[in-house]
């Protein structure tokens, strides 16, 4: 047991405002970290303390790790909190600290190296009999034996990084014609991630939902699962929709999918906050994808539907205390989703938009959480990833959730830069997404941009009529009464702009 009075925050934005709430919330001191591109950012601000750490770029900054735990001895530090991203789930890292005598608020550098490697956490959960997708057992850079194994396992095929994720190092390959291109490019790619070529090969499931299941375990040997995310709205292999809990699964399947998660984390002795991901194909059979070492992007949906503070969970488990609950306590409340307000252009291939915030007005109301680290006239730095913010709804029901969430789409006010936040109005309202009949496809099979386009500039114009109706009628009043104030349609409408779509 060990108290921590002082914590700091290896990241930026958001996650580092949301870890430092639960901090002061618990009279904890908190100290923020940040480089010189972000240097007026909200999280800098908010800390009791902050240090500057280096230039813009990440590896100058928030991957210095040296120079962070430096940093916590000359401010006497009790804590480091990773967030995710950066360092959150390097094991040399996590070693470091707490050779230097701080405490990791995460899982222990052997979990995190073995959980790391794609491979080595497949062979460490085989044992209990949980199941995986056919596909080979140890790393291969090798065209020949690659496409001896590929012959074997069938197609089509995925190629896959061993030693990373987020879509990088990852070919689908349909056809013998297609390995050799793209196994050499799969490991370039994971060589330029990674700084490791080797790859994997997997037989690949076309059409998945990708589901994934929130683990807790503390250091007296006491693991839960806090049910699982639909994380199948995605865009590169990554996520841009999140909902808690998913749509499709029955209640056999949640406690089935429940238990082997909780079995992965056995594998690895787990302790703090992690997930494990799935794939789930159309006959509702799931295969253990991986373990992510760290607290998920998404974690507020899950916090939604539980009632309970991960961050603060995660600080009283790195204190030493035992889980407050058990298993058969932990109930869902509700329906939660979470959309990712990114700086992208949707109709352009969902490219970065870098730029400055003109108006910025957050959404409100019962069942509406925000978490961001931006305000209006700030801007979004080329440097790092650019998501502005995590929108959440919550409501009694699938539906209620829904409804609060383009409730808050239409109130979510950002001009300056094009956002996903279009995208997320067009998801929601998607027959196939309302329904429930839907998987990680649902971007190539039901969205372009063209569709986007006609429906916003359909909303635009019924817009623009309403208003120049609404303002004509008050013109004619005030004229019927001697008013010299007459407006005309161009006059009225000349200054109105549909923010919610920049």
């Amino acid at each position: 047991m060990r108290k921590i009075n002082k914590i700091l925050v290896a990241n930026r934005g958001e996650i580092a405002l949301r870890v430092m709430r639960s901090a002061k919330e618990m009279g904890i001191k908190t100290v923020a970290i940040y480089s010189e591109a972000d240097r007026n950012a909200l999280h800098v601000r908010y800390a009791d303390e902050a240090v500057c750490v280096g230039g813009p770029k990440s590896a100058e900054s928030y991957l210095r790790g040296d120079v962070i735990i430096d940093v916590c001895k000359r401010l006497q530090v009790d804590a480091i909190h990773p967030g995710y991203g950066f360092l959150s789930e390097n094991a040399a890292f996590a070693q470091a600290v707490q050779e230097a005598g701080l405490i990791f608020i995460g899982p222990s550098p052997e979990a995190i190296q073995l959980m790391g490697s794609k491979l080595a956490a497949k062979a460490a959960v085989a044992k209990y009999n949980i199941p995986m997708v056919p596909g080979t057992e140890h790393a291969i850079t090798d065209v020949e034996e690659a496409k001896q194994i590929a012959h074997h396992v069938g197609f089509p095929i995925l190629i896959k990084a061993s030693a990373g994720g987020g879509g990088k190092g990852m070919r689908v390959v349909d056809h013998i014609d297609m390995f050799e291109e793209q196994m050499k490019l799969a490991v370039s790619e994971a060589t330029s991630a990674f700084g490791d070529g080797s790859v994997f090969i997997e037989k690949y499931i076309g059409s998945p939902r990708h589901i994934e299941i929130q683990v807790l375990g503390d250091t007296h040997g006491n693991i839960v699962h806090l049910f699982e995310r639909e994380c199948s709205i995605q865009r590169r292999h990554q996520k841009v929709i999140e909902e808690a809990p998913s749509a499709v699964l029955t209640p056999a399947l949640r406690e089935e999918m429940g238990r082997c998660a909780v079995n992965v984390a056995k594998a690895c002795d787990y302790v703090g906050a992690g997930t494990v991901e799935f794939l789930v194909d159309e006959n509702l059979n799931f295969y253990f994808l991986e373990m992510n070492t760290r607290l998920q992007v998404e974690h507020p949906v899950t916090e939604q539907i539980t009632g309970l503070d991960l961050v603060k969970e995660q600080i009283l488990i790195a204190e030493g205390k035992a889980l407050s609950f058990r298993q058969e306590q932990l109930h869902i409340y509700g329906h939660a989703l979470e959309l990712r307000v990114y700086a992208e252009d949707p109709v352009n291939n969902f490219l970065p938009d870098i730029g400055r915030l003109e108006t910025y007005k957050r959404p409100q109301g019962l069942g509406v959480r925000v978490d961001d680290g931006f305000e209006q006239g700030m801007g979004i730095p080329i440097y790092y990833d650019p998501m502005i913010a995590k929108l959440v709804t919550f409501g009694k029901d699938r539906k209620e959730a829904i409804e609060k969430m383009i409730r808050a789409i239409d109130e979510y006010e950002i001009t300056g830069i094009e956002t996903t936040l279009p995208f997320g109005k067009f998801v929601l309202q998607h027959e196939a997404f309302v329904s429930g009949n839907f998987d990680t496809k649902f971007i190539e099979r039901y969205f372009s941009p063209d569709k986007l386009a006609q429906k916003t500039e359909g909303e635009e114009a019924e817009i623009a009529a309403v208003l120049a109706s609404m303002l004509l009628g008050k013109s004619k009043a005030h004229v019927d009464h001697g008013s010299e104030q007459a407006v005309t349609t161009a006059a009225a409408t000349s200054n109105w702009r549909k923010n919610r779509l920049k």
